[in-house]
């Protein structure tokens, strides 16, 4: 078997997540990583084989059959267009772009090299929102109206909090709402089957000024991005979906809620419970399932790792969705249907048609 050659672009804390994922795939090399701030000692640290400081120069001399973009934002679809030309496929950090305008570029180039574009929008991956996935596909909830939860972090609950991903440079006009509220938008639209076709969004920004620290001391800085953002969403199928994004919420770590309401049941997944399932009834007592090969459909039982008992969590996660993606890459059709350019260039739609809303106070349709 063909082992097939890996590079890293942007090695912050994503970044070390895909290398450390990447070689638990038996059959890829991590070849390089490039960074551009200590790219070699972050190589040397990790025992990759060469570290670059210049993301083209990496791609030209490695020459990697798959580039893995984890820089900010407004880097994404430069690297990707570099890669694409070299005839190199592309798996690529959520937000896809900085805008909807820059996701159709990096689509219609996948299109023209027949190179594989790849969203790491890892929570379709979990075995529990795959059972929820074939749960909706069979029946078993009815018929689905009702989408429900959110995505919540307390990492810029401080004022003195900063970040590149703060800045709309770097980011894209939308923070929480993209950076967050794309990972919950996908989960959704993915569990379901039904697609958002229209958006209304209230933004908050609650520090219209940060303090950055620097070299010369601290530095007020205005802020022109959202703190959090509450969203009312139409699917095509009929369901309506509720979800707050945030990045302010003390004592939210990093979680993920994911409530869908049928007419006949109800689930719930919470990543901070990421193995358990709780299945909701009118008339009998709730149910509450464990993830376990054993007991849950056969498609779900065939991308889970681990027997009952042995939790499988945020690594794994990238694990299962690069391995279905190496896959496809060898030629080889994944069970699990993992997220491509075309969704990430729909994501970036939503966010923004969101975006639009929240400064019209109006409905707004995804186009």
């Amino acid at each position: 078997m063909k082992r097939l050659r890996a590079a890293v672009a942007g090695m912050g804390f994503i970044g070390f997540a895909h290398v450390e994922a990447l070689r638990r795939l038996p059959y890829v090399e991590v070849v390089a990583i490039a960074d551009p701030v200590g790219a070699k000692e972050k190589a040397e640290r990790l025992g990759v084989p060469a570290g670059y400081t210049d993301f083209v120069q990496m791609m030209d001399e490695c020459k990697p059959d798959c580039i893995h973009i984890c820089t900010p934002n407004s880097t994404h679809m430069s690297i990707a267009m570099a890669a694409i030309e070299r005839g190199i496929n592309v798996i690529c950090e959520k937000p896809m772009a900085r805008n909807a305008q820059e996701a159709e570029r990096m689509v219609e180039a996948v299109k023209r090299s027949g190179v594989i574009g790849a969203l790491n929008f890892h929570n379709r991956y979990y075995p529990i929102p795959y059972q929820m996935r074939r749960m909706v596909q069979k029946g078993e909830l009815g018929q689905v109206y009702h989408v429900q939860g959110g995505y919540l972090q307390d990492w810029l609950q401080l004022k003195t909090d900063f970040s590149w991903k703060i800045l709309s440079e770097h980011c894209g006009k939308t923070r929480a709402t993209a950076d967050l509220g794309s990972h919950w938008i996908d989960l959704a639209e993915y569990v379901t089957g039904q697609k958002v076709t229209e958006v209304f969004a209230e933004f908050k920004t609650v520090y219209p000024q940060r303090t950055q620290m620097t070299a010369q001391g601290p530095k007020d800085v205005a802020i022109d991005t959202e703190d959090f953002s509450c969203v009312i969403l139409r699917f095509d199928g009929g369901a309506v979906g509720t979800a707050t994004f945030s990045a302010v919420f003390s004592g939210k770590k990093n979680q993920t809620v994911l409530q869908v309401a049928g007419t006949k049941q109800s689930l719930e997944w919470n990543n901070e419970s990421v193995n358990d399932l709780l299945i909701g009834h009118r008339e009998s007592p709730n149910g509450l399932l464990t993830k376990d090969p054993s007991l849950v459909d056969k498609a779900t039982a065939s991308v889970i790792s681990y027997p009952g008992g042995h939790a499988e969590g945020f690594p794994d996660a990238f694990k299962q969705n690069f391995t279905a993606i190496y896959d496809a890459i060898r030629g080889n059709q994944p069970v699990n249907p993992f997220a491509t350019f075309e969704d990430g260039l729909h994501m970036m739609k939503i966010c923004d048609a969101l975006y639009e809303s929240a400064h019209s106070g109006c409905w707004v349709p995804v186009k």
